[in-house]
This record gives C-alpha cells, sequence and structure tokens, in this order.
C-alpha cells in the first residue's frame, strides 16, 4: 500500500465529523479499505486491472482470493474463496453490498493470524449480545431485522452452511425486502465464521460520516466521542498490528515443512450462481 492510497483515506476521514452509529447490521458499507488496506499490509497482492472498478487481491501462497465488485450482476459484491489442498478443502463466502466495511474485515483479519482457540458457541454470543434464539440454529437482533441461520448438510451432519440476512421488517411476516446478506458454504473454517457474527454481535458502535450511506432509516446516530484524528489513527494501529502479524507467520511458516501447493483455479466456486 503507497502513501498516496493511505493518504487518500486519511483526507476522507479527517474530513468529516463521525458519528457513532447502530446497530453495526443498520450502519452501511462504511469504506471498502477497511478490507482492503488490511490485507495489502499482510502482503496479498492486487490481481485486479488498475484501472477496472473491481478490486481483487490474493494471499501470499495463493490459495485465497478475495474479490469486489460493485457491478456484479447479484447481490453479492464481496466473494472470498479457499482452493483445495491435499490437506484441506476448499471453501466459499459471499457477502451484499451493504455489509459493513469494519464487520467483513474482521472476517478478512481473520484470514491473516492464525487460528485463535475454541471460542465461544456463536449463538451464546448472540444472545448475551441481546438477540433473540428462535432455535437451537437460529436467532434475530433485538430488532428483528437480522437473521442467523445455521444449516446442517443433510448427508454431512459434521459439516454446516451459515446464512445471514438483513431485511426489512415484513408486512405481517418476519422478514421484509433483504438489505444485505452473508453466506458461508460448508467447510468455511468455523473460526472465520464465529469472527464474524461476533463481530456482528459487538455492542460498539461503528463510526459514520455525516452523509456516509446507512442501511435503514431505524438506525441511530449519535456524534461520537471521537475525533476523526483518531478514527485514522485506529485505523494506522491496526494496520501496523496486521504488518506485524504478517511478518510472525511468514517467519513461521519459512521454519516449517512447505505445505502443499493449492491446485490452480481461475474463479470461485459458484461464482455464477445466484446470491442465496
Amino acid at each position: 500500500m503507497s502513501e498516496r492510497q493511505f493518504a487518500a483515506f486519511a483526507a476522507k476521514h479527517e474530513g468529516q465529523i463521525p458519528f457513532d452509529t447502530s446497530p453495526r447490521h443498520l450502519a452501511g458499507p462504511g469504506d471498502a479499505r477497511h478490507v482492503t488496506h488490511g490485507l495489502a499490509a499482510a502482503g496479498w497482492s492486487p490481481t485486479s486491472d488498475a484501472l477496472s472498478p473491481e478490486i481483487g487481491l490474493q494471499s501470499t501462497d495463493r490459495r485465497i482470493a478475495v474479490h469486489l465488485d460493485p457491478q456484479s450482476p447479484t447481490s453479492a459484491w464481496w466473494r472470498v474463496w479457499a482452493e483445495n489442498t491435499d490437506n484441506e478443502a476448499g471453501w466459499y463466502a459471499e457477502f451484499g453490498e451493504l455489509v459493513p466495511a469494519e464487520i467483513l474485515s474482521r472476517f478478512t483479519d481473520a484470514l491473516i493470524a492464525p487460528p485463535p482457540a475454541q471460542g465461544a458457541d456463536p449463538f451464546e454470543v448472540l444472545v448475551t449480545a441481546g438477540w433473540v434464539l428462535d432455535s437451537a440454529t437460529a436467532a434475530r437482533s433485538a430488532d428483528g431485522m437480522c437473521h442467523v441461520t445455521q444449516r446442517h448438510d443433510p448427508v454431512d451432519a459434521q459439516t454446516s452452511s451459515w446464512h445471514i440476512e438483513v431485511c426489512t421488517p415484513g408486512h405481517g411476516t418476519p422478514m421484509g425486502p433483504r438489505i444485505w446478506h452473508a453466506w458461508f458454504a460448508r467447510n468455511t473454517p468455523e473460526h472465520l465464521v464465529h469472527t464474524f457474527i461476533d463481530a456482528l454481535a459487538d455492542l460498539a458502535p461503528l463510526q459514520r460520516g455525516m452523509y456516509d450511506r446507512t442501511s435503514h432509516h431505524s438506525v441511530v446516530q449519535r456524534p461520537s466521542p471521537l475525533t476523526p484524528a483518531q478514527v485514522v489513527a485506529a485505523h494506522v494501529t491496526r494496520l501496523n498490528t496486521i504488518r506485524k502479524q504478517a511478518s510472525a507467520t511468514r517467519q513461521r511458516q519459512r521454519g516449517a515443512p512447505a505445505t502443499a501447493a493449492a491446485k490452480a483455479s481461475t474463479a470461485p466456486p459458484g461464482a455464477r450462481r445466484s446470491s442465496r
């Protein structure tokens, strides 16, 4: 990431007054550079044409790719996929246009950091944050607009996919038109899904500028105690942490036996599939 690219981020955020915006799932997309700057700081390589509106980034081992397509013919603007290796199954995840970048960046940051020890059950995390448990595998936010569902594979009960939908309130039905979605296909590592849900359930507000796009009129915004300079400084601190993590990971890998190379592929599984 160049100084010019960071300067553009700083200029945007230093030039606007931040507002605490909640709930998180209605905060709007925010700045996509929360995702792309983090991956660049970890050493991921751009794979997209510099003059294209699309952005593609690939991990240093070339196994994982992140793709943003603001002209997507489906509601899936963000796609993340990992190739099969001799030791690990491939997986795929997608996210809608209005997914908050800060929530998505927690997921992409987890692609860089070592997997953590076993964490709390995602539904316990949601209930602790005030969500309503509809069943053992489904929960909804307190405002009834965000729904998290785990769907076990009918053939292999040990695997499951996860579906998250944010919808406007329906007329006589629980769910109206969809605002944004996230879908994690089977084999997506559990810690990645759990990280996304943890970020979704976090009660801390997200910062948005006065004229930033939000997802719904019911969102609540109040002047933030953070200054614009503090918002930018937090971004710098996060990028520095990612660089250190990535450097430590590369050092560990140099001292470990080489892993099997990922099988070549030019498109994510289900890239032409309609969104779920």
